[in-house]
């Protein structure tokens, strides 16, 4: 089982210095075009490998274009027992400033 966060909810987190995990599942054009900085990258179709990058027991906020694949990837993630949250509405209701290319695809999830 997984939550919701708004997106402007992660901003405000990210603003007051929380640490905040999040994993980007769009696909790579999409990466590339804009993305929150700091996340970590895996593609929806790759999403097993998040199985071995990511820390299990930290929260990860999980966000694609708009919602959809993200919920999908939680749903997947949160069955085999990771602490994932969804960021709903997704890239497109994000308001905070944006990393672009390969800028924050380093190192796994939440380490």
């Amino acid at each position: 089982m997984y939550t919701d966060i708004l997106p402007q909810d992660v901003l405000r987190r990210q603003e007051q210095g929380e640490p905040v995990h999040i994993l980007d599942v769009r696909e790579q054009d999409e990466w590339e075009s804009g993305h929150i900085h700091g996340a970590y990258h895996i593609p929806l179709g790759q999403i097993n490998r998040a199985l071995n990058e990511l820390d299990r027991e930290q929260e990860t906020i999980v966000v694609c274009r708009s919602g959809n694949r993200s919920s999908r990837a939680c749903e997947y993630l949160s069955s085999l027992g990771c602490r994932v949250v969804n960021m709903t509405g997704g890239m497109s209701a994000w308001s905070g400033a944006l990393a672009y290319g390969q800028e924050g695809n380093q190192g796994g999830v939440g380490r």
